[in-house]
C-alpha cells in the first residue's frame, strides 16, 4: 500500500501545518487575541466582544481546543480558556525557524 500524504512530510511540518490550520479562520485568530491580550483565562464573555453566536464561538474553541492550543478548565457552569504554554512556545519557535530561514537579498524571479 502506499504511503498517505502526510507520511511523505515530517513529522514537525505535519504538526506546523495541524497548528496553523486550526488558526486559520479570522474568529479563531480574534479568539486567541482576546485570550492573549487579557493574559488570563476567559470564561464567555466571547459572545458580546465578537458579535458571534454562542455556536459559533463553541466551535471555533473546539478546534483550538483539539489542536491543543488552548486548554480549557470547567468552573461551574462555565469553561474557562487560556492558552496552552507548551504548544504556543513550540509554535513560536516553529514559526521563528520557518521565517528566520528566508535569507532575503537574492533577486531570484
Amino acid at each position: 500500500m502506499g504511503l498517505t500524504k502526510t507520511e511523505i512530510f515530517t513529522e514537525e511540518q505535519n504538526q506546523m501545518a495541524a497548528l496553523l490550520k486550526a488558526m486559520a479562520h479570522p474568529a479563531r485568530i480574534a479568539i486567541l487575541q482576546r485570550i492573549l491580550k487579557s493574559n488570563t483565562c476567559i470564561c464567555g464573555d466571547l459572545v458580546e466582544e465578537l458579535g458571534l453566536a454562542q455556536a459559533t464561538i463553541s466551535q471555533h474553541l473546539k478546534e483550538l481546543k483539539n489542536a491543543g492550543i488552548i486548554q480549557g478548565t470547567i468552573e461551574g457552569v462555565s469553561i474557562c480558556y487560556c492558552i496552552e504554554p507548551k504548544t504556543w512556545k513550540l509554535l513560536q519557535t516553529q514559526l521563528s525557524d520557518f521565517f528566520a530561514a528566508y535569507k532575503g537579498g537574492q533577486n531570484c524571479c
